[in-house]
């Protein structure tokens, strides 16, 4: 299965290093070791003990003579305390014969800070889950911010509705998805948090309370699509605001949740602090109307980092919510100006009151009402109801 991504990385090896991280075990790997052919492709893994040794030496040839650049993937090499320095100087040094790729389960734009700059060196993307538009292969163009989104007919629904379906079962990751099995699905996520813990979050955090941030990470799935008061869980773990704080970044940091913060305008009573936590993988969340809204949310972060990480537009997604708790589960914005809203829904019905409120007061050009259910496609007074399967499988 191709992922979306290929074209634009391509394009960017020529210029730049990339950057790829992501959520272990998103296909990070695989999709690298794709991008060109294996006789001109020397792939690295940090967490290996020989490969370790090897790009510590950076044993790897230039082979000047070749006609195509080599490429050196480089897996997990953020774990090294380093790598900053040592990165910039391969670069530097090789960069006529050689191209770097550099993949990580952590933010690679934080982790290690310090050292000299990598700034102007490389291109940074984030692999995401699978998505609906991805399964299928679909090929869509690249909108420019505050265009209409549009949704021509298409040939295939039952695909389309099977493959959201699916991935709300299973998830977007590529294996337990691939798998279509309860069982496996079971099995691959309790190895997946054995592994995050065990790995990701000891080498690079050497945290002392390793039980304390598993703990959080057990209360999430619980809290998702709601606000996040970390007051609240504070008082539930029974440790600082401030540990709370930071084990809340460290998950952030390596890609087991991230958070949506409220938009803020005066035209508004916005919400000013909490924001809203959700998995990267969706299929950890147990009910059906978080997980739901979670899988629509993984939709739209993808759809707003491409447009940011491959096409360089300030595309940001927020959620909308007043004083008088009046809320729209998405807003995406282009330089803080709304584009398109987003309610999520599990079954069809008409849109509330608060979505035409938002409409009207901020102004929206699009909003949409999407349900898991929904057969029927129509607009109601400048609002779209809308299978979600339509609406998924027409971002990029």
């Amino acid at each position: 299965m191709e992922r979306s991504l290929k074209t634009t990385i391509l394009e960017d090896l020529s210029e730049k290093m990339v950057f790829i991280g992501g959520p272990r075990q998103v296909g990070k790997t695989t999709f690298a070791k794709s991008l060109l052919s294996q006789d001109s492709t020397v792939y690295l893994n940090w967490d290996n003990r020989e490969d370790k040794k090897k790009i510590v030496q950076a044993q790897w040839q230039t082979h000047s003579h070749l006609e195509e650049k080599k490429l050196v993937i480089l897996d997990e090499i953020h774990k090294y305390r380093h790598w900053k320095n040592f990165i910039k100087g391969e670069y530097d040094k090789n960069k006529e014969h050689l191209q770097f790729l550099v993949t990580g389960s952590a933010r690679l734009d934080l982790y290690r800070k310090g050292g000299d700059s990598l700034q102007g060196r490389y291109h940074l993307h984030r692999l995401h889950p699978l998505t609906v538009s991805e399964v299928v292969q679909k090929t869509l163009p690249v909108l420019k911010p505050l265009e209409l989104l549009s949704f021509p007919q298409t040939q295939n629904e039952n695909e389309l509705q099977e493959t959201l379906i699916s991935l709300l079962r299973f998830g977007g990751f590529p294996e337990p998805f691939l798998s279509q099995s309860e069982k496996k699905h079971r099995r691959w996520l309790n190895e997946k948090m054995e592994q995050f813990f065990r790995e990701d979050v000891r080498d690079l955090e050497r945290i002392h309370e390793l039980s304390g941030i598993e703990l959080l990470s057990s209360l999430i799935p619980d809290k998702v699509a709601s606000l996040l008061s970390l007051n609240s869980i504070r008082e539930d773990l029974d440790v600082s605001f401030k540990a709370v704080k930071h084990w809340m970044e460290i998950l952030d940091n390596l890609y087991f949740l991230y958070r949506i913060r409220p938009y803020m305008h005066q035209r508004i009573r916005s919400l000013k602090k909490e924001p809203k936590a959700y998995l990267w993988d969706w299929s950890a969340v147990n009910s059906t109307g978080p997980r739901f809204e979670n899988l629509v949310a993984a939709h739209l972060l993808k759809f707003c980092h491409y447009l940011h990480d491959s096409e360089g537009y300030p595309i940001e997604l927020h959620y909308l919510r007043d004083v008088d708790k009046r809320e729209i589960d998405f807003l995406v914005t282009y330089k803080n100006i709304p584009w398109f809203a987003v309610e999520a829904k599990t079954t069809e019905e008409n849109p509330s009151a608060t979505m035409y409120y938002f409409k009207e007061r901020l102004n929206i050009p699009q909003c949409f009402q999407v349900s898991l259910t929904g057969t029927h496609d129509y607009i109601k007074e400048g609002i779209r109801i809308m299978p979600a399967w339509k609406f998924l499988s027409g971002l990029a």
